[in-house]
């Protein structure tokens, strides 16, 4: 038996927050930095499993596909945040919202 078509729904979607955040730089930005960012936003967002992306979006109305957009890209910028302070401590931490 094979999973590896489930994914988590909000991957996609923080994905796609971080190419248009940074769009103008990117592909000169620390990869690193980047997965940093989407994993913390990630913990910050619900679980949405799904196998395919089509599944979620044609379940899903107007409004709620609103409210998501608007939670990813509020957990983006906090994540941005966090990831930007932590590198300037220079010290482990742990994200509380």
């Amino acid at each position: 038996m094979r999973f590896d078509s489930i994914h988590n729904y909000y991957e996609t979607l923080v994905v796609r927050e971080l190419i248009q955040t940074f769009v103008q730089d990117i592909k000169h930005m620390d990869e690193d930095y980047l997965q940093d960012i989407a994993c913390v936003a990630l913990n910050m967002l619900p679980a949405r499993y799904v196998r395919h992306d089509v599944d979620m979006a044609f379940f899903l109305t107007t409004h709620e596909r609103a409210d998501m957009d608007k939670a990813v890209k509020d957990a983006v910028q906090k994540a941005k945040a966090h990831v930007d302070k932590q590198e300037s401590d220079n010290r482990p931490n742990t994200f509380s919202q």
